[in-house]
């Protein structure tokens, strides 16, 4: 019964350490928008491509680092942006 408390007890850790990661957010991050309509971004400029690195919040920092304010979505996996193209918008 033992081993089975201790068990349990770190299965909770794990899921709790991994459940709560956050990445910090750069400057601007929290204002970029995701598109997902093409139109959306006609009267925008690419500025450069950005892939998944650890979740949605890196993914905005990625597209604020090239000096975008909108990601145009081109990969989702469950629920998660996984890639893009970063660009600056009026």
């Amino acid at each position: 019964m033992k081993r089975i408390r201790q068990g349990s007890f770190v299965l909770a850790i794990c899921a709790l350490t991994n459940g709560c990661a956050y990445h910090a957010l750069a400057p601007g991050a929290e204002q970029v928008r995701l598109i997902r309509s093409p139109t959306d971004v006609t009267a925008c400029t690419a500025v450069g491509n950005v892939n998944w690195q650890g979740g949605r919040e890196d993914i905005r920092n990625l597209t604020v680092g090239l000096g975008g304010n909108a990601l145009f979505v081109t990969r989702e996996a469950l629920g998660d942006v996984i890639a893009g193209v970063a660009y600056r918008c009026p």
